[in-house]
């Protein structure tokens, strides 16, 4: 089989099995599990050949006509180079431990079956994205994610959280999508094509008449699908869904793509140096804030997820340096660890019966209800942290050594044009970002698993679908990085190796950042336990709930799947935490409030845009039924009118006939004599 039918059968395996789950779901349920672990494992597996087969060398192209035009063509067309090979590879690998973890998380979920198929039709949009040598095909998949993340973020449709959550990411995204469509027909227009290789060729012949603009369209979208400032606020409220699917959008699809695309025509963006400058900022102001909002999260979820649009800057960062083998490396070892981070996030909300940090932070003996979580979580926030040798210390490193080469080359940059100023954004912001990063990914490892209290429910040994995922995801997330001196041949780029200065830069921020979190958190307990009252009395609340201690809100019947859990938990009260030992109050201090809403962009947005457009609608709904249907109805009375008063003239009378002929004849007469005689007189 050649690898091009390999390449085609990629995304067409999951494409099948989502078809045949809905048709099966309800006839034949026994059919729904295999269908969908199947076809994702065997996409999987095939990716694996492909990129073995690929082997990071010449691309593979392969086109033919989709459909005539009559100007710019279409055509179904696969464009295959070393990292499109490799994050195929990521999204089929982390698409079936999701659908392995879901038989067990949502094992009685009645609507399982949709849910399986949803997912299924996700993985195959996202691989479309990745394979497509056309951007018309590119966007058919693109399209695809959004309508999938709208149904399944509101997959728990009963609770609004998750009905406003869905609809949210739908639209900001949808906000996005608009220039970016447009960007992408003005490029076509420019480049006299919709295909990729293309419009790269026009790209370096100078071919583009309008870079800046196309470049700022496309941007757009980008940041509406990979959550970036100012169209992220839709993520941290997407995780209103099940876990697993906030695993596959944050690790391996959705946000990705727009990483993703942006790597894939990194020579349209950097035929503009104004473009790189704007994606630059953009990326430091999103993995800063985020950061600091991530610190002050109550809910492990939103945690995670305002870590996922961090990461995500740190990638949008090195693209803005024109560097997308460690924005692609990154892209690598953050889709391992951060499904990694989630699916343990699940097994922990299904231990503890709820979702709050604070609640969990008033528990004891978490750690021994899920052990497995509560080492894989270890080492994901250790690679989240780019703590050496997990992951993502290379892989962040190499996004640093890439902007610390732009800063220092000069005036007009090294990389494909960049900068020197989009270098030293990035790299300022990525060193103040690895500092927050071990600082909020410690603060959870301690609020989440160091707690005192109650003992946490017993929910039973968690499913073994779910805890062999965990151990699955944490090889790459501890020896992905080990590749990096092989991985620069596959992207075409420089070496992927840190160097010392940032190295020592980035390592040192990040052990200050956890190591000042954790004596902030020693000295908070300390603090609470002096406050108890004697020694003996503190030791003794850490082994059972003083009398006084905050009730903790959780799930109560620990029988319950982990879906039905995570549900409940949704409609939970967060207990207060002005009284608890968190180290994220104290450290952010007048800025905990605001981080904790997220810098209120939600209400400039609700101020600047949805109260004008709903005042608008108010004033259009007004001039309708006021004024448009007065005119109307008046219209149709009018004619009513008229027509009673010639209903009322029909009497069946004859001399009363004759008598109105008779005297309209006399007015014609007369007005006749009046006319005539006015014109002689003039």
């Amino acid at each position: 089989m050649t690898t091009t039918t390999l390449a085609v059968l990629v995304p067409l395996l999951p494409f099948l099995g989502s078809a045949a789950g809905l048709l099966l779901g309800r006839t034949a349920p026994g059919f729904v599990r295999p269908l969908a672990v199947l076809p994702a494992l065997a996409a999987a597996v095939l990716a694996v050949l492909v990129a073995v087969r690929q082997g990071g060398g010449t691309a593979i192209d392969a086109a033919t006509r989709l459909t005539p035009t009559g100007s710019v063509p279409i055509d179904l067309a696969l464009h295959i180079d070393g990292f499109a090979a490799l994050v195929a590879v990521l999204v089929g690998v982390v698409a079936t431990c999701v659908q392995i973890y879901s038989t067990g998380y949502l094992r009685h979920d009645p609507r399982y079956p949709s849910y399986a198929a949803l997912v299924s039709l996700f993985t195959s949009a996202m691989l479309l994205v990745v394979y497509s040598g056309d951007l018309m095909v590119l966007l058919v998949g693109w399209e695809v994610m959004g309508i999938c993340s709208y149904f399944l973020v509101g997959h728990y449709w009963e609770t609004p959280e998750a009905r406003a959550a869905s609809l949210k990411a739908f639209l900001v995204t949808k906000l996005g999508d608009v220039p970016f469509l447009i960007g992408l027909f003005a490029l076509a227009a420019d480049a006299g094509t919709f295909r990729i290789s293309g419009v790269l060729g026009a790209v370096a012949s100078g071919g583009l008449d309008h870079p800046t603009l196309v470049a700022l369209l496309l941007l757009a979208g980008v940041a509406g699908k990979s959550a970036q400032f100012p169209l992220h606020t839709w993520l941290p409220d997407a995780m209103a869904g099940p876990t697993p699917v906030s695993a596959l959008i944050h690790a391996a699809t959705m946000v990705a793509a727009g990483i993703y695309f942006t790597a894939r025509l990194l020579p349209v963006f950097a035929a503009s140096a104004a473009a790189l400058t704007v994606l630059a900022v953009m990326a430091a102001l999103t993995m800063t804030g985020s950061a600091l909002a991530a610190l002050a999260q109550d809910d492990i979820k939103r945690v995670l997820a305002y870590s996922t649009i961090g990461q995500l800057g740190y990638m949008a960062g090195a693209l803005a340096v024109g560097d997308r083998a460690a924005a692609v490396f990154h892209l690598l070892t953050h889709g391992a660890f951060k499904a990694l981070l989630f699916l343990a996030a699940g097994t922990v909300i299904h231990a503890a019966g709820t979702n709050s940090l604070t609640a969990m932070s008033r528990m004891s003996g978490l750690t021994r209800r899920v052990p497995d979580a509560y080492w894989t979580m270890t080492i994901g926030l250790l690679a989240l942290a780019a703590i050496p040798p997990f992951a993502g210390f290379f892989s962040k490193e190499a996004v640093l050594v890439a902007a610390e080469h732009t800063a220092t080359a000069g005036a007009t940059g090294a990389a494909g044009g960049a900068p020197a100023a989009a270098g030293w954004i990035v790299l300022v912001a990525g060193l103040l970002t690895a500092l927050l990063t071990a600082a909020y990914a410690v603060r959870l490892w301690l609020l989440a698993f160091r707690g005192r209290g109650t003992e946490a429910p017993d929910h039973g040994r968690q499913p073994v679908a779910m805890t062999t995922v965990l151990w699955v995801l944490a090889v790459p997330s501890l020896a992905l990085g080990l590749a990096a001196p092989r991985l620069g041949d596959w992207f075409g780029g420089p070496s992927l190796m840190p160097t010392l200065t940032t190295a020592v830069l980035g390592t040192g921020l990040a052990v200050v950042g956890a190591a000042v979190t954790y004596a902030t958190w020693h000295a908070l307990v300390t603090k609470a336990a002096r406050a108890a009252g004697t020694a003996r009395a503190a030791a003794a609340a850490q082994a059972r709930t003083a009398p006084s201690a905050p009730p903790v809100p959780h799930v109560p019947h620990p029988d319950a799947d982990a879906g039905q859990v995570e549900a409940e938990a949704l409609d939970l009260p967060h207990p207060a935490p002005d009284h608890d030992p968190d180290p994220g109050r104290t450290l952010l201090g007048p800025l905990y409030r605001p981080a904790v809403d997220g810098f209120r962009l939600d209400a400039v947005y609700r101020t600047l845009f949805v109260r004008p457009v709903l005042a608008a609608a108010t004033l259009v709904r007004f001039l309708d039924r006021e004024v448009v249907e007065t005119y109307v109805s008046g219209a149709g009375s009018g004619a009513k009118g008229l027509g009673w008063l010639v209903r009322r003239a029909q009497t069946g009378n004859v001399q009363t006939y004759l008598g109105a002929l008779l005297a309209g004849s006399v007015v014609l007469a007369i007005v006749a004599v009046a006319l005539a005689n006015a014109a002689a007189g003039a």
